[in-house]
């Protein structure tokens, strides 16, 4: 709380501690509303965002589904009259205007729910609408990875270590209503919608309320500058945001900067020292440049944990397999996880550091997709624990093959030369039945399937990356799942992209 309160000014002890014990007496149920009510305008008067940032940031004991328990709609019933919760006056384009922005966008697709919850269910209706709130993971990410991690790292870290609970209880919610929709199991999926509905509500409340006013009053507009480069990485959901910076073509040296000077400072942790030149490796010679492409072009993305389980390092890989930012370096690995899985990584550490144990797997295995992850204990010559390694790998081409390939082959391999990370399905690759298709600019329609155009011009792909950054997601495994069902019109939809602007750029091309 020390450290947060470094980033704050006007800070009253008196007045949080009165927020607290008002507020933990009526969420006991020893006075009522009212009486609450009274008091707080009586005895702290008004009340801002971060105060009661501040305030919940003292409570040291948490219970495991807190965050998921607690009725945000109760709490802020006790400070609406004196808490000021109105939106900043900030550009489209600032990072939390973007969180708003979605926020706007995520209520329309919620009255929609309500609204075709009403009638019989047409299956088609809701794939289409769960198609759109799939995104609402974008938004998760973004959140977990940038915004909690700056505050994180000044002293607030009560959104790391319960709102993220609470975002991914929603964010299963959102997935197992959508399997109970697949399995034609219409009666449960519509009784889940008004939870969600209800569930998503709090959330949104909570993060306008207190979350983003915090995070204006903690962070710096430099720093907010600095977080756009990992938002547009991660990506955003159903909005579109400006490119007012470089393109991203212009902005990779800046990205390899970044890598090179985070790998110079875990050489400097390690007595290595780096003046520009050739440094000595484990067998050979290398600058640190070369290191650098050769971590950027290994088939497998790698992040390194330290013997303090901060995170040091992590390959900026064009094919990477789930989102990173650079904010995640020099955070504790415990807060890079939701609550409910930080356990597991507490025992792979414990069991990799006494000894016990020097490898953890894992697998992901999906229709069209597997993701294999190690995770591996780092020792020096004297055995001595200095972190700890992690590899993920997209293997569902290596699982594919069959039999031996020992003559040298390049079919279906044309694409490898600026891609070769990426993963190619046999929808992509292949159309259906018989010949790959070919298409007039006046064949193309809304509801022309990506798949078809890609079997028939496979250069496509690159450069779709150009007419929209959310489409560099192609090159990456989750593509395996999104391409079979994704149409010109849904691509609109996902990317925040104008269905007639992507259109035209798209015919362009035949």
């Amino acid at each position: 709380m020390l450290e947060m309160r470094k980033h704050l000014s006007d800070v009253d002890d008196t007045k949080l501690q009165l927020i607290l014990q008002i507020k933990d007496a009526y969420n006991a149920g020893a006075i009522d509303l009212e009486e609450a009510r009274k008091q707080i305008r009586e005895k702290v008067g008004t009340v801002k965002p971060y105060e009661i940032a501040l305030a919940e940031q003292e409570l040291k004991e948490i219970e495991d589904d807190e965050c998921r328990k607690e009725n945000i709609q109760k709490m802020l019933e006790l400070f609406e009259e004196v808490m000021d919760t109105s939106r900043p006056d900030l550009d489209k384009n600032h990072p939390i205007m973007c969180y708003y922005r979605e926020n706007d966008a995520l209520q329309k697709i919620l009255k929609e729910i309500e609204d075709l919850v009403q009638y019989p269910l047409i299956k088609n209706q809701w794939l289409e609408l769960y198609e759109r709130l799939e995104q609402f993971k974008i938004h998760l990410s973004r959140k977990q990875n940038q915004l909690y991690s700056i505050l994180e790292q000044k002293g607030f870290d009560r959104p790391t270590t319960t709102m993220w609970t609470l975002d991914n209880f929603i964010r299963d919610e959102i997935r197992n209503a959508a399997k109970l929709l697949a399995e034609d199991k219409d009666d449960e999926f519509i009784a889940m919608q008004q939870t969600i509905v209800d569930d998503i509500r709090d959330l949104l409340l909570k993060e306008e309320s207190v979350l983003y006013p915090t995070s204006l009053a903690m962070i710096s507009e430099k720093e907010f500058e600095e977080m756009k480069a990992g938002d547009k990485e991660i990506g955003f959901a159903w909005i579109q945001v400006d490119e007012k910076e470089p393109a991203p073509a212009a902005a990779e040296p800046a990205a390899e900067h970044s890598l090179a000077e985070d790998l110079a400072k875990v050489l400097q942790k390690h007595g290595i020292a780096h003046s520009g030149g050739v440094l000595d490796v484990a067998m050979g010679k290398l600058t640190l440049e070369q290191i650098n492409l050769i971590y950027q072009h290994l088939p497998v993305d790698l992040s390194y944990v330290d013997e303090n389980e901060l995170v040091c390092f992590y390959s900026d890989t064009k094919h990477r397999v789930f989102p990173r930012s650079k904010n995640v370096i020099g955070r504790n690995v415990a807060n890079c996880h939701p609550r409910a899985s930080v356990h597991i990584v507490e025992e792979i550490i414990e069991k990799f550091r006494s000894g016990e144990q020097d490898t953890a797997e894992f697998w992901i295995n999906k229709p069209d997709l597997f993701i294999y992850i190690q995770y591996t204990a780092v020792r020096d010559s004297d055995g001595k624990f200095r972190g700890v390694l992690e590899m993920m790998q997209d293997c569902t081409h290596i699982r594919s093959l069959q039999g031996s390939q020992t003559l040298l082959t390049w079919e279906n391999k044309k694409n490898e030369s600026t891609a070769p990370a990426e993963p190619v399905t046999e929808e992509c690759s292949q159309p259906s039945e018989g010949a790959a298709k070919t298409f007039t600019a006046d064949d193309i329609t809304p509801d022309t399937m990506l798949k078809d155009l890609l079997a028939a011009a496979p250069e496509l792909r690159d450069a779709l990356e150009t007419i929209n950054p959310k489409f560099k997601m192609l090159k990456t495994p989750l593509a395996r799942i999104m391409l079979p069902k994704a149409s010109i019109r849904i691509m609109s939809e996902r990317s925040g992209m104008p269905l007639e602007d992507l259109l035209k750029a798209i015919k362009s091309f035949f």
